[in-house]
């Protein structure tokens, strides 16, 4: 029997460009290998049909995330993960395009058995949330910066230390005292499709409105 071929996606993939069974995803003719705007829904895929999607510093941009997560939803298979990093609320808005800042709280909305209030009509099972006090992509620019090697190695050392202390307790870290550290540039979700709950297709902004609503009994 002919193994089944893996699928996964890196969306918003701009020069992160991946191989070994990952298509990229972007709206600019980049070095990618499908173009699509990621405001544009439906995007280009079949339901179920990814075994994993990887967005990085991306759903930030996007005008509506929960429609962007139902859809993300429909194409996944069941128990695909989903791995989202996106700006802390406390660093959120330093982009001029930054449309939304993130909180550790994100994942209830998509957890209906915990959350019904705030349920937004899909299910992801929260495996991971990790607060990382400078960004992969400020990690990456600090040589470009003019930043001198010792500067650059006294900001590792204290990303290191003060994300893993963020991570004993990110929700203390994000009540209480991340703004102290200067506020903490991005939150690691790592999700999985829930089996439960059937793919269902993208809604409006209105729609998401009326389908977060509780029903009456």
């Amino acid at each position: 029997m002919e193994k089944e071929k893996v699928m996964r996606l890196n969306l918003g993939s701009g020069s992160d460009y991946r191989t070994d069974c990952w298509v990229n995803v972007d709206r600019r003719e980049v070095k990618c290998d499908v173009v699509h705007d990621l405001n544009i829904i439906p995007y280009p895929f079949p339901d179920d049909s990814t075994d994993e999607i990887e967005m990085s510093q991306v759903l930030e941009h996007l005008k509506e995330p929960f429609a962007v997560m139902r859809e993300l939803h429909r194409i996944l298979k069941l128990g695909g993960r989903l791995t989202i990093r996106v700006p802390h609320f406390t660093r959120g808005f330093t982009h001029a395009e930054h449309e939304h800042g993130f909180d550790i709280t994100f994942p209830y909305y998509f957890n209906k058995e915990r959350f019904p209030e705030q349920f937004y009509g899909v299910s992801f099972e929260a495996e991971k949330t990790e607060l990382h006090w400078l960004s992969g992509i400020t990690l990456a620019y600090l040589t470009r910066l003019g930043i001198s090697r010792v500067s650059i190695a006294i900001l590792k050392v204290l990303n290191r230390f003060l994300s893993w202390l963020a991570n004993l307790n990110p929700m203390l870290c994000s009540r209480f005292w991340a703004y102290y550290a200067g506020g903490f540039e991005e939150i690691e979700f790592s999700l999985r499709k829930a089996p439960n709950l059937p793919s269902t297709a993208p809604l409006s902004s209105e729609e998401n409105e009326v389908a977060r609503k509780p029903t009456k009994p």
